[in-house]
């Protein structure tokens, strides 16, 4: 399981940094959404990586940082990833409370899947943003990846 998850994050890493190269190329016409999908998709990843390995979150869910900045978190997310990965079983618990303050347990496999999960979906949100800027979207599905 552990390959597997290595593998979806390898992916997962490697649309993110083809997006930050669309987004860099065309800052002048990407929409304000779609920089803010990409944020969130990176804020995300960082605060449940946090949550797992017990750190503190440097950023809000919706925090909007410099483009050239995103590409920076985008690694650190990954590499910490990587760790996180070598370092827990994929069957320990983590318990942190729910934004709603209630006690909140899941696997961390459950909780890697829920990044890419909301990576995903985030990223299509992003594909017709672009699409209605007038930027040709990416193809991002997984099935589509090759190494």
């Amino acid at each position: 399981m552990k390959d597997f998850f290595k593998e979806l994050f390898e992916y997962n890493h490697h649309v993110n940094q083809q997006l930050w190269e669309v987004l860099n190329a065309n800052a002048d016409t990407v929409s304000e959404k779609a920089l803010k999908l990409y944020n969130h998709i990176l804020n995300g990843h960082q605060i449940w990586n946090n949550r797992i390995d017990a750190r503190d979150t440097a950023s809000g869910i919706w925090d909007m940082h410099a483009l050239q900045d995103c590409r920076d978190i985008d690694n650190a997310n990954y590499e910490h990833t990587l760790q996180i990965i070598n370092k827990f079983d994929m069957n320990d618990l983590i318990q942190h409370a729910r934004i709603k303050g209630k006690p909140f347990s899941k696997k961390v496999s459950g909780i890697l899947f829920h990044i890419i999960n909301h990576s995903t979906y985030h990223r299509a949100q992003m594909a017709t943003e672009f699409r209605q800027s007038g930027i040709e979207p990416l193809m991002t599905d997984f099935i589509f990846y090759e190494k």
